[in-house]
């Protein structure tokens, strides 16, 4: 078996990188792999806790806050292949043998593998899974919310029955924390899509290896511990997420269909800020301001 690179990107991320770090050997247990962090100008000591903790991994600096997909990518052609590649968040900690379950669930049309993904001390695992966007969707998640519509497969995103996480389950796309890529399918792809500064960069990644006839596949038996989830209270990258979700809808759809799924984003994010919620008045706004689709959201969003 090819030597499996783990890509990490990393901003600021002295804090959780001992204990992915830590996590690591146990995590990538039956694989022959080599540690690739690209930094993206850390303003902390983020690349000297890489080289007192992990001095064989091979660190690029890419000298701007570049991006999460174009950290991916400077990782990736450090990395040189061919061979599997696993793209992880520097605050996620794989559980025993994760990588390896998830590299071996790779193949007969499985382009991209994804674990059971967990919150800290919690033992029932993240809704990972997604649909396609569509303005149904969108539409039922901004009546009855995303949680209560995922039950039902035309009305939201979210995939939320429990037997889809507990059997090896295809989905249109997952949450990026942790994936494992096949050799094949990164070669059919080609390069993370940098106009996506952060967030619907996984998505637009799953969506094109679907298109070249690789799907997304949850592999049950690999778990993961992810202790994000900053976007859920911060308005700037609530917004972000937000802009991203509606500026990767209008690439593969046409006007009118990308105004009515705006118009139903928008009425989601309305009616969260009329309950009180910050995050969701800041999307609001930023939906409705003129041109907000056609700008590059960057580091001046984050």
């Amino acid at each position: 078996m090819s030597t499996v690179a783990v890509v990490v990107v990393t901003w600021n991320s002295a804090s959780v990188l001992p204990g992915f770090l830590a996590a690591l050997p146990d995590g990538m247990a039956g694989l022959d792999w080599r540690l690739v962090v690209a930094d993206n100008d850390s303003a902390d000591d983020t690349v000297e806790v890489l080289r007192a903790l992990a001095p064989d991994a091979t660190v690029v600096e890419t000298g701007r806050n570049a991006g999460y997909a174009a950290g991916v990518n400077a990782a990736l052609g450090a990395a040189g292949g061919p061979g599997a590649v696993l793209v992880c968040n520097p605050d996620v900690r794989m559980r025993q043998g994760c990588a390896k379950r998830l590299v071996d669930g790779l193949g007969d049309g499985v382009g991209i593998a994804v674990p059971l993904l967990y919150a800290e001390g919690r033992d029932t695992p993240h809704h990972s899974l997604r649909r396609e966007s569509s303005v149904l969707r969108a539409l039922g998640e901004a009546v009855i919310g995303n949680t209560r519509a995922g039950r039902f497969p035309a009305l939201s995103e979210l995939v939320t029955d429990p037997a889809a996480y507990r059997r090896p389950t295809r989905a249109d796309w997952a949450t990026g924390a942790l994936v494992a890529v096949s050799a094949d399918c990164l070669a059919a792809c080609g390069p993370w899509d940098e106009s996506f500064f952060l967030y619907s960069e996984e998505t637009e990644y799953c969506l094109r290896a679907r298109d070249h006839g690789y799907v997304t596949q949850l592999e049950p038996t690999a778990e993961a511990v992810h202790l994000g989830g900053e976007s859920q209270v911060s308005p700037r990258l609530w917004t972000l997420l937000t802009l991203n979700r509606v500026r990767l809808y209008r690439r593969r759809h046409g006007r009118l269909a990308t105004a009515a799924f705006r118009t139903a984003v928008l009425l989601r994010e309305t009616s969260r800020a009329a309950l009180g919620r910050p995050a969701s008045r800041a999307a609001a706004a930023a939906l409705v301001r003129p041109g907000a689709l056609r700008a590059t959201p960057g580091p001046q969003t984050w």
